[in-house]
């Protein structure tokens, strides 16, 4: 627990309560109530726990104001620039950029697990077709406690261990299969002599009937949106996997709670709802029209992917981001896809307009990711599994960091109750 030098009171009806206050190495201090009920018969009310720490963590910060997100104290910048994937997974999990044996055993071990149990494809047939890869994706992560049970005790760091592998090396796997079983294709085992994002790739589009080369520029791609999507501190989904894991539940039955609270729109589904938005606009010499209904307050209409809830200012995964969807759409082209060249023209539009400028509604992540993954033929229904695959290691990351911490506690939020007060009970036959 971080020192603390300083207090706060609280007065309540004339009695005052004195609650420690903990400085952060970064970030605003944090009263210390946890005692307060105990001390003056209160809670607090936070509705959305938005001023709330629920956890002390060193893993990720986040400055929405100056548009800062650090991983363990890199910037994201350096990261997506300098690093890849599995090298900011070995960061975000141990706490220091591996040396190059630690990464090589790292980058081993991990592809040596992307294979999942043969009996789990049969999973996959029991789903319609026509089902959302996210709702298979919640099933089959759940499932893998049936199958792997050398790794669901929580107590043994050992199993802990090869758990984190396990979900780090077989997502991509999972989500590759459960593409597939929608499109109606055969699946793609992984391959060992292929980097992590290629690997994904392959499963994805290679078929049995013809060779599938991995384009170098998608493939870094691919492995900047997972290294941009990697952790986000304590948003909704990684809330929900601490929360589920805060009751000793075992680690996949923790991710596929998260999985189930990124599949929510208003969380993991922004580059979808992004894209379908470029849709509804449908060629550019409609961007004037829906510029104007964006600046109108009286008109619902909103530009998806500007903006964002926690940064304030710009969203500092979208440089790079940026620099991913300029080399993707060289190399594929936007002449032929109407829906890219919208996505294209609307960037500048809406950079060009001091409207946007005043008011720091910048394109963000899910804007570039969402060009970036309709260029490369993923349907929108993809978006947020890949999204689910990325954040796989910084929910692991966070849930080894709470299952390791002394002062966990199971996760009991409290109310403010506003139903009837204790009623008599009136039999059905005197009831009007």
């Amino acid at each position: 627990m971080a020192d603390t030098q300083k207090t706060a009171t609280l007065t309540l009806d004339g009695q005052s309560y004195d609650l420690p206050v903990y400085s952060p190495t970064a970030g605003p201090d944090v009263v210390d109530i946890r005692k307060l009920y105990a001390q003056a018969g209160v809670f607090t009310y936070d509705p959305g726990f938005t001023s709330t720490a629920s956890c002390e963590s060193a893993i990720t910060f986040i400055d929405g104001g100056e548009g800062v997100l650090l991983h363990r104290g890199y910037t994201i910048g350096d990261l997506a620039e300098k690093s890849h994937f599995l090298e900011v997974c070995y960061l975000l999990l141990y706490g220091e950029l591996p040396t190059a044996a630690e990464m090589e055993k790292f980058e081993n071990t991990v592809t040596h697990h992307t294979m999942v149990h043969e009996q789990m494809l049969k999973f996959f047939s029991g789903f319609r077709r026509d089902a959302h890869p996210m709702a298979i994706m919640v099933g089959v992560v759940g499932a893998m406690s049936a199958f792997y049970h050398d790794s669901i005790d929580i107590a043994d760091p050992h199993q802990r261990e090869v758990a984190t592998i396990r979900l780090i090396a077989k997502m991509p796997t999972i989500a590759a299969m459960a593409y597939k079983y929608t499109i109606g294709q055969p699946f793609v085992y992984p391959r060992n002599d292929l980097d992590y994002a290629s690997n994904f790739l392959n499963m994805c589009f290679s078929v049995p009937a013809q060779t599938y080369e991995v384009n170098p520029i998608l493939s870094r791609a691919m492995d900047r949106i997972f290294t941009l999507h990697a952790d986000h501190e304590q948003n909704a989904s990684t809330s929900t996997v601490r929360l589920a894991s805060s009751s000793g539940a075992n680690p996949f039955a923790c991710i596929a709670a998260g999985i189930a609270c990124l599949w929510g729109p208003a969380h993991g589904g922004a580059n979808q709802a992004c894209l379908e938005m470029l849709r509804e606009i449908g060629t550019v010499d409609r961007i004037p029209e829906f510029i104007a209904r964006a600046k109108d307050k009286n008109d619902p209409f909103r530009l998806m992917g500007f903006g964002h809830r926690v940064y304030k200012n710009f969203d500092p995964r979208a440089t790079v981001m940026k620099q991913s969807a300029d080399e993707v759409l060289e190399l594929l082209g936007v002449e032929d896809n109407p829906t890219l060249q919208v996505a294209k023209e609307l960037e500048k539009a809406a950079l060009a307009d001091p409207y946007f400028a005043e008011k720091k509604l910048f394109p963000n992540v899910d804007f570039y990711s969402g060009i970036i993954l309709e260029a490369m033929g993923f349907p929108t229904e993809m978006f947020t599994p890949i999204f689910a695959l990325s954040r796989t290691v910084g929910w692991i990351s966070q849930w080894k960091e709470q299952i390791e911490d002394p002062a966990m506690k199971i996760g009991r939020p409290r109310q403010l109750y506003t139903g009837a007060t204790q009623r008599p009970y009136v039999n059905v036959e005197d009831r009007d």
